[in-house]
């Protein structure tokens, strides 16, 4: 065997393993979000028994000082706002401390150096950067996915997200080894630049940022709900509950923090759109050809433009402004997963779409 097949069948054991790692970190942060949802349920029943209690205290009071009107007192449903209080207040305390939460970051950052070994031996044994194609693409991707959420975690306790980040750097790694894998080949001639190291590489930290922006959007939107049902305190629950989100941020502060980092990841795609047209005109001879490729890469800027616009002149908060995070990253995906693989251009490399 070579070395570089050997090099090569390291990296997708370092690869393999790093899934396994990550399964197990996703598990344990699913924990931990069951185990919050168990503690708000046990504090619901708590002040349902409370107030139920408190109403009939109040009856048999009005029964014994009355003897002309008995009315039928109402019991109180769970007090909503007082749990959002409660739990509010407290969720720094018990849940920073989670065991299932640090289990969770140290599977992670684990997980973490076994796919930078998987990517770092997979450009050594190709001897370049390791993104020239779509399987070496995503296992890039995926890597500053996590490593942006991971940075992150340093600046913010953004831990409740690691059920999402984790779910999602596995799903995409899965789908790369399995259906975008390639042996290691020679570069054709136009990706012989160093535009292939700034660009996809810049490229590729927009998405990191973008991914976070996403799942922030998401518990946002969730977020948004639950405390829309709680100011409005005489509504029946329905529907599906998710009582974790009682010991989460705010949805203000969940979109305030998705802002900023959409914000990062939108001058990054700036750069890629600006590095990709000047990468255009050294390989093509021009600088923009309405190639399919090029065509997504500007309707996605188009829509993060559109978004911190919105936000910041026209008002648009709340879940307005998360529907368009939301899809924004879709639109990556969309270009990553359908634009590469079904429609052909110029961006087509080793056997599959870059």
């Amino acid at each position: 065997m070579t070395d570089t097949a050997l090099l090569n069948s390291y990296s997708l054991y370092a690869l393999y393993s790093a899934m396994a790692v990550y399964a197990l970190a996703f598990i344990a942060f699913a924990v931990d979000l069951a185990r919050r949802s168990s503690a708000v349920g046990a504090m619901e029943s708590d002040l349902t028994t409370v107030d139920a209690a408190s109403s009939v205290g109040s009856a048999v009071s009005a029964a014994r000082t009355s003897t002309s009107t008995l009315e039928r007192p109402a019991v109180k449903r769970p007090v909503l706002s007082r749990i959002s209080a409660r739990m509010d207040a407290d969720a720094a305390l018990p849940y920073g401390r989670s065991a299932s939460l640090r289990v969770g970051v140290a599977l992670t950052v684990l997980a973490w150096a076994l796919h930078l070994a998987a990517t770092i031996m997979r450009g050594f044994a190709a001897d370049r950067v390791p993104w020239a194609n779509m399987y070496e693409f995503a296992l890039t991707g995926t890597l500053l996915i996590m490593t942006v959420f991971l940075i992150v975690l340093i600046r913010s306790d953004l831990r409740f997200l690691g059920t999402f980040v984790t779910g999602l750097v596995l799903v995409l790694l899965g789908v790369a080894a399995l259906q975008f894998y390639v042996e290691v080949a020679p570069l054709p001639p136009a990706l012989q630049s160093a535009w292939l190291v700034i660009h996809v590489f810049v490229a590729s930290l927009a998405t990191g940022m973008f991914a976070l922006g996403f799942a922030l959007s998401t518990v946002q939107l969730l977020q948004f709900r639950r405390e829309n049902r709680v100011l409005d305190a005489a509504a029946a629950p329905s529907g599906l509950r998710l009582r974790f989100l009682a010991t989460l941020p705010s949805s203000a502060t969940l979109e305030n923090l998705a802002y900023r980092i959409n914000i990062i990841g939108f001058i990054l795609w700036t750069f890629t759109l600006m590095a990709g047209s000047i990468w255009a005109e050294q390989a093509w001879g021009r600088y923009w050809g309405w190639d399919t490729k090029e065509v997504w890469t500007f309707i996605i800027w188009v829509i993060y433009a559109g978004y911190i616009h919105a936000r910041a002149t026209r008002g648009w908060r709340g879940s307005r402004s998360a529907w368009l995070a939301i899809i924004g990253f879709s639109a990556v995906m969309f270009n990553f997963g359908i634009v590469n693989v079904f429609f052909k251009g110029l961006h087509a490399y080793s056997g599959l779409p870059l």
